[in-house]
């Protein structure tokens, strides 16, 4: 089956923190990209610097769109503990902008904080179409996506040059590499038949006919 998501006008994306989007979704981002989009951009831990990376990001992932910011600073590897405090960003997320789509962590992940928001986030947004997307890391907890959105080499390549020149504070960890990025995205495309995907799980959608 084949949707298409030329429709979206309203976009809620959630990160633990401040390169989650991009790594997982900014392909996805990059397609969606127009003027009329409006895009609603939260994270909930991230010192400033970092912060500002990520506003950078979503500028240069999300070129001409209308763009919102919700950015916090709450302890990296600590969310769980501050399940109040992650809940009412999300709801006040769900209040500020009426989504018809939402990216979010996926509820399977193996991070802590990730897990969290994955979890949280379908509480809050009942009424958009909700993909959960998934992050390459050492725990080894990729699983079986079910929705694909398919990435051209272009796009794919520039994905990863836009992933280097956001996010330079990321550039010493030992699996931040162009490869990381592009094997990702070529397994997902070999299992949707094209050059390059990003994938993502979802646990409840409404097909119009």
């Amino acid at each position: 089956m084949r949707l298409n998501l030329s429709g979206v006008e309203r976009v809620v994306v959630l990160g633990a923190h401040c390169d989650d989007i991009e790594i997982a979704a900014g392909a996805t981002l990059l397609s969606l990209a127009s003027p009329s989009l409006r895009v609603h951009y939260v994270v909930c831990a991230g010192a400033p610097a970092r912060q500002a990376e990520a506003v950078t990001a979503a500028h240069a992932f999300l070129p001409g769109a209308q763009l919102s910011f919700a950015l916090h600073d709450l302890p990296d590897g600590r969310l769980p503990g501050h399940w109040s405090e992650v809940k009412q960003i999300i709801q006040d997320a769900a209040s500020t902008l009426d989504a018809d789509l939402v990216l979010s962590p996926w509820r399977g992940d193996f991070h802590q904080d990730h897990r969290l928001l994955g979890e949280l986030a379908p509480t809050a947004f009942r009424n958009a179409l909700h993909l959960q997307y998934e992050i390459p890391k050492w725990d080894g907890d990729l699983g079986r996506p079910s929705f694909y959105i398919p990435v051209s080499r272009e796009l794919a390549e520039r994905k990863v040059e836009l992933l280097n020149k956001c996010f330079p504070s990321q550039h010493s960890r030992d699996w931040w590499t162009d490869e990381t990025f592009l094997s990702l995205m070529k397994l997902r495309g070999i299992e949707c038949r094209s050059p390059y995907a990003e994938a993502f799980h979802v646990n409840k959608a409404v097909v119009s006919i």
